[in-house]
Order: structure tokens, then C-alpha cells, then sequence
């Protein structure tokens, strides 16, 4: 079978619609499949081309067996409404164009942001192929719940576009059952969508020693360590964190990995509030994040308090829980029920001080008791298995298609 992926976050991105896509593919090359993938020049999140990369209209090379075609993008760090929209419409128009030259047998485009799946659905439509709309995020709720859409009328157009792609895919692949649930309240049939949650990489994330180096040239040593590792964005809060930090025990240091449109203002508001406790780090390679992953005691995993993200579950649960490493979630909604019931680690309000502090302090004396938890979540969310049922899923539409 011939699969045509379209997104626009691949490796050597390391955000997890990346890491994801990848993983993803992977898997159904061994599984004899011809995978092709169009995306663009790496550049997310700071909107910077990474070294080694050009952003040319078409570059074509191998990892590790996909087929990745990159093509020419309006790039711009994720910062404004009208320059995003010229990076999602460039690629959209751009992974279309490229794609009319690649043969396949199905076609799989993935949100957010939706604009990628025009591109899906404009080359099903020429291709007379069937495609599946991967849906990682309800955009645009989602940019509406942070405010980067102050407009009603807008936010309607929008949602009008996405309802009418969902209808148009011959199947949904949905990463969480809050978003099906969603989606079936809309209209959406249910026969229709199918959740394949994200999971995590047990090859690469799996319990290891602390590594000495890192904590030596991090000063990290004798402190227990609340670790982010991910994406400075406007939906996570983290000035949140910040002020917290200010009243925590002297031995609890906070660690956050990774870069994002916060990023500057995190640094800003760190400084003013002469905060020793904390240490920012450039974003790091996905090959050497379990290597950093293993000098924190506790992974943070907070969002802002929004009724929509109660439908995400973050991927940073996975990785941690793979790594041993108990996770202190400021999510609510479908998240929390996963923590909890695996007994993973513990959920505090988002935005609550009061509760996140508690939750904190409780942790840092008797983390140890969620360690068993952390193997069980880790079993049932193998990213090979859920490769394996989207896989499984994609067979199943393709042969119906050519009956």
C-alpha cells in the first residue's frame, strides 16, 4: 500500500505532531508499506530554518526508509495571526502542488493546523484517492481558547471550513475520546472516527541511571528536579509556574527544555522575579531528550485553564510515565482521568497556586508510590501497537475504497 502523509512538523522537529508522524511511518515501513511524506524545512518553533536545511521548493531524501518530499513555505515563528496564516496557506498550496506528482494509494493529512488537510482533500479529489483526516487538536477552538482569534465571525468561517473536511474524508483518526465525542455532538457520524492515542517510543524511553554529567553542568546535584521539556506556547501556562516557583522549598529546582513563543517573555518575567530555582534550556534532539528526561524526579505537564483543553491528552505523559518518572499533570478533563486511573502521578487544578503547590510538596516526599503506575500506562500505550491500529485502519479504508 502507497501512503501519502501531508504535514507540515517532522523530524528533526521534535514537537510531538512530529515525533508522532514519525514514529508513526516508521512502523509501516516495516510493515512493507510505501510511505511518502510532504512537509516542509524544519524551522519549528522559533520559525528559523535548521542548519543543514534550505527551504527550497522541493528537496527530496530518506529516513530511515519514508520517502520525505519538503517544499517551499512562508516560514515565521508563532507570532501573529496573519503571518501564521501565510505559513499554513503557503504549505498548504505548496504540499498540494507537490503532491500531484506523487503516486499513492491513500492519503493521510493531519491537524492542526487544518489548512493541511485542504491539501488532503484537494488531491483526493484529484487523485480519486481516498483520505483520512488525523485530527490532533480542535482547530480552530483551540487557538480561539488562548485569544489568538478575537474575532466571532472568524472563529465561525473556520469552523464551518472544518466541519466541511471532516465530512469530506472517507475516515477520521481522532487522538483522543474527548475529540470523538466532540465531533459526534457536531454531526459528525460516529462510524466514522476512530481514536488512536498517542503513546510513546519504548526502544528510545525507558527507565535509565541519572545522568551525572548533565546534572554536574546543569548544578543540579542534591535538588529535586520539576522537568518541562516541550513547547513555550501561549497554552501552557508556564508564567504560571514561574510565580509558583517563587514559593517553593529551597531543594525543588524547576527545568524547562525547549523554545516557543513565550519563550522571551518567560526568560523576562524569570529575571524580574530574581528566580534561582529555575534553569531554561535550549531545545534539545528527540535522540538525546531521554538523557535529560532521567536527571528530573517529576515531570510537569500544565495547560491553561480552558474547557477545550480538557479533550487533549499531552504526549509528555507517555514519554515520562516510559522513563519511570511520576508526572504532576495541570490538565483536566480526559488527561486526568488517565493519570489518575493509572495512579501515574498527581492532577492539580490549572492556574490553582494554592492546589498546584500542595500537589507538589506531596510529591516530592512520596514520589516513589507512582512509580508501578508510571509501567502500567507505559504498557498500554506503546507507540508500536497504536501504529499498528492506525495502520490496520488504513488497510481497511483503502480496500473498501477499491471495492
Amino acid at each position: 500500500m502507497r501512503v501519502l502523509f501531508i504535514t507540515d512538523n517532522f523530524p528533526p522537529e521534535v514537537n510531538a505532531p512530529a515525533t508522532r508522524t514519525f514514529e508513526h511511518c516508521r512502523e509501516w515501513v516495516k510493515q512493507e508499506a510505501d510511505v511518502t511524506v510532504i512537509t516542509c524545512a524544519p524551522n519549528f518553533p522559533q520559525g528559523k530554518v535548521y542548519p543543514g536545511y534550505r527551504n527550497k521548493l522541493w528537496h527530496s531524501e530518506q529516513m530511515e526508509g519514508i520517502r520525505v518530499v519538503r517544499v517551499w513555505t512562508y516560514i515565521t515563528s508563532n507570532e501573529g495571526l496573519i503571518k501564521r496564516a501565510l505559513d499554513y496557506l503557503s504549505f498548504a498550496i505548496l504540499s498540494f502542488l507537490a503532491g500531484l506528482f506523487i503516486k499513492t494509494d491513500i492519503i493521510i493529512a493531519t491537524s492542526p493546523q487544518f489548512f493541511t488537510t485542504f491539501s488532503g482533500f484537494g488531491l483526493s479529489c484529484i487523485k480519486k484517492k481516498p483520505w483520512i483526516f488525523e485530527l490532533r487538536d480542535l482547530w480552530p477552538e483551540s487557538i480561539r481558547a488562548v485569544g489568538a482569534i478575537k474575532s466571532y465571525r472568524v472563529y465561525k468561517v473556520l469552523e464551518r471550513i472544518e466541519l466541511f473536511l471532516y465530512r469530506k474524508s472517507a475516515k477520521i483518526v481522532a487522538v483522543t475520546d474527548s475529540f470523538k465525542r466532540s465531533l459526534v455532538k457536531r454531526g459528525i457520524p460516529e462510524d466514522k472516527i476512530v481514536v488512536v492515542t498517542n503513546g510513546s517510543n519504548l526502544d528510545l524511553f525507558k527507565p535509565v541511571e541519572k545522568n551525572t554529567e548533565i546534572l554536574q553542568n546543569l548544578k543540579l546535584f542534591n535538588k529535586f528536579i520539576i522537568g518541562y521539556i516541550g513547547t513555550h506556547g501561549m497554552a501552557h501556562g508556564l508564567d504560571f509556574i514561574l510565580n509558583c516557583a517563587t514559593k517553593t522549598e529551597d531543594d525543588v529546582h524547576f527545568l524547562f527544555i525547549g523554545d516557543g513563543a513565550e519563550k522571551k517573555s518567560l526568560l523576562r518575567q524569570s529575571k524580574e522575579l530574581n528566580l534561582k530555582n529555575v534553569s531554561f534550556i535550549d531545545p534539545i534532539p528527540k535522540e538525546c531528550m531521554p538523557e535529560y528526561l532521567s536527571i528530573i524526579d517529576v515531570a510537569l505537564v500544565p495547560l491553561k485553564k480552558r474547557d477545550t483543553f480538557k479533550t487533549v491528552i499531552p504526549s509528555k505523559i507517555f514519554e515520562a510515565a516510559a522513563m519511570q518518572k511520576p508526572i504532576l499533570l495541570g490538565v483536566e478533563g480526559e488527561s486526568k482521568s488517565i493519570v489518575d486511573k493509572y495512579k501515574a502521578g498527581l492532577c492539580f487544578d490549572p492556574e490553582n497556586e494554592k492546589d498546584f503547590l500542595f500537589n507538589l510538596n506531596y510529591m516530592r516526599n512520596n514520589y516513589t508510590e507512582f512509580l508501578s503506575g508510571c509501567s502500567c500506562l507505559t504498557t498500554d500505550f506503546d507507540r508500536k501497537k497504536k501504529a499498528k491500529d492506525m495502520l490496520d485502519i488504513m488497510s481497511d479504508v483503502n480496500k473498501r475504497y477499491m471495492q
